[in-house]
This record gives structure tokens, sequence and C-alpha cells, in this order.
């Protein structure tokens, strides 16, 4: 008789309360559970953002559980309120801590408001670069990962796309300076390692973009490619990495490349996410690579203006868990 696998434990940091970060990672919990039976699930938000369809305080079961941290300030939904924005880095360092003390095997989370965090006069450019710094993880990599179907551009199965970035959220006048040769060989280093350790792709396939137009054009529209982006893919080679580029942005991403290419490296945050959210429809999960904890995220914000109209579309926070749920097993399987 074979033993009953135990649980993936999954926690979901619910976000902004005043966004949809609550509704859509409800929505999306029970819609998991209900397709994988070998999960539970912890949200963690304060208790009176979750209600069942009858209106009241949801009922929690052994495989959804709330753990509850008290709001700062009572919510309205759509109205950002500073007074909250320690409760929602609260919610992040719990559910980070918590992953890494093993109580849980992923966490995923909903989306913050940049905004009300820095208005309440703490420092935050982003989920990427918080968790970095409270794993102490000095180098980590945001990629963007979602299921095409097979049809779409022509591709001839389901693959799954993916677009990591060298730098995430920076003013575009702040993007060339951010470079470095070791920054770019560091985070093909690290894309192929978690393609690889994670992902489970033995060895996979990268293409990386230029900077400039026409990636610099022989150096007559700028000389980052020559100077630091392809002697970085070069060095990356001789480490027998499958790396190639590097491509004009508006040409790295055609469809005949989709079926051979595990994942595309881009210069900066619109480069990689134009084409993607243009292809990808709200359904795409970020993943943040080089943490020792697994966490995965939605690719959406808070959508203040239909929060707490129960409209709110679901299907990333799903995305996200399913991804989480994957690379868990993915990581136990090679431990």
């Amino acid at each position: 008789m074979q033993p009953t696998p135990r649980f993936v434990k999954l926690v979901i940091t619910t976000g902004d309360p005043a966004g949809i970060g609550p509704e859509v990672s409800l929505a999306a919990a029970k819609n998991f559970l209900s397709e994988q039976p070998h999960v539970q699930i912890t949200l963690l938000g304060d208790a009176s953002l979750f209600k069942d369809s009858s209106g009241k305080n949801l009922s929690t079961t052994e495989r959804l559980m709330i753990e509850s941290i008290s709001l700062g300030s009572p919510m309205v939904p759509g109205v950002l309120n500073p007074a909250n924005a320690q409760y929602v880095l609260n919610l992040l360092d719990q559910a980070s801590e918590a992953c890494l003390n093993g109580d849980f095997d992923a966490m995923v989370t909903a989306p913050v408001q940049k905004s009300l965090i820095n208005n309440a006069g703490i420092p935050f450019t982003g989920h990427t670069e918080y968790l970095a710094q409270r794993c102490n993880t000095k180098h980590v990599v945001m990629m963007l990962c979602a299921p095409l179907p097979a049809g779409f551009l022509g591709i001839k199965s389901q693959i799954d796309l993916r677009i990591a970035l060298v730098s995430t959220h920076l003013p575009l006048k702040e993007v060339s300076a951010s470079l470095s040769y070791e920054l770019l060989l560091e985070t093909i280093q690290i894309v192929n390692q978690e393609l690889h350790e994670k992902f489970g792709i033995a060895r996979p396939a990268i293409r990386v973009a230029g900077l400039n137009p026409h990636a610099g054009e022989s150096g007559y529209l700028g000389r980052e490619e020559i100077e630091m982006i392809a002697p970085a893919i070069e060095a990356a080679k001789q480490q027998g990495i499958r790396v190639s580029g590097p491509y004009p942005g508006d040409t790295m991403f055609d469809a005949a490349a989709l079926e051979h290419v595990d994942a595309f490296i881009a210069m900066y945050h619109d480069q990689g996410l134009a084409p993607f959210k243009f292809v990808t429809f709200g359904g795409g999960v970020n993943v943040t690579l080089g943490l020792p904890i697994i966490r995965t995220s939605v690719d959406h914000g808070t959508a203040l203006d239909i929060a707490g109209k129960d409209i709110a579309d679901s299907g990333s926070m799903l995305e996200a868990l399913r991804l989480a749920y994957t690379l868990a097993l993915n990581k136990r399987n090679i431990s």
C-alpha cells in the first residue's frame, strides 16, 4: 500500500487590503484546492477580509486556513490607507521567515501598492528587492512565466514563456549605469541554475537581449553590447551554458524562437514585460530566482477601481499557486 503523500504547504500574503488581493487569493485558493488534493493553503491577512458566499467570516478547514494579522487601520475597498503600510510588510516578513524556517514549502504574494508604503515613509521598490534583503541574498532575478497554448502564433504544442529581467524597478535613465559585466554574467548563471534545479530543465536554452536599438548596431547606437553584454554571454558559454545573443529587443521574441527557448533575458523592466503582458492576457506569474525560498506572485496590480466588487479575475493568482506547487515538488524530489 502506497503511503499518502504529505501536503505541500503554501502561504499566500494577501497584499494591500484595499486592493483585490484578498478576494483573488481566496478565490484562487478554493479553485486550486479543488483540483489538487495534496496541498494545504494558508491565507495570511486580517481575518475580517475573508468572507464566505453569505458574507460571514470564512470557516477554515484542514486544507484552507487563515493566519490572522491585524490591520493597522480599518479598510475601505479601493481607498489606500498609509496606516496599513506596515501591515502589508508584516505579511511579507512573517511569510518569508516561515518559509526560511521550513514551515511552508513556498510563498505566493498578492499585489501591493508601492506608493502606499513609500508615502508612509518606508523605502520600498518592490517585492523582489524586499525579499532579497529579507533573505540576505545579494542578487536575485525577477522572471515572468506563462503557458502559451498550442496554435498561438503558430506554435505546435503548449509551451511556457519565461522572461527574466537584468534590472527591475529603475527609472529608464538609470538602466545603462546599473549594468555591468559581472551583473549580466551572474544573471545568466542564476537563470540557468534555477531553470535546471527548480524547473527541472536539464540544459536550458537562453536568449539575451541587447540594450540599445538594433543591439547597438556595431557600436553606432551604443557600446553596452560590445563592452558588457556580449562578453558576459561569451563567458557563460565557456561555462557550458546554452546562451545566445545579444538580440535586438524588437526581434528577440519572434514566434519561431518560442518553441526552442526556455527563457529570454531582457535588460530592463518594460523591454521584457511589454511583450509578456501583451501575449499572456493577465495570466502570467512572477517568480523570484536566486532566493533560498520559493516565491511566486501575480503579474498584476492592486486594481483599486474594482476592489470589493467581486469581479476581479483570479486567474493569475491560480497560476501562481500552480507554479509554486510545481516548484515545491521539484525541490522536494531533488532534495
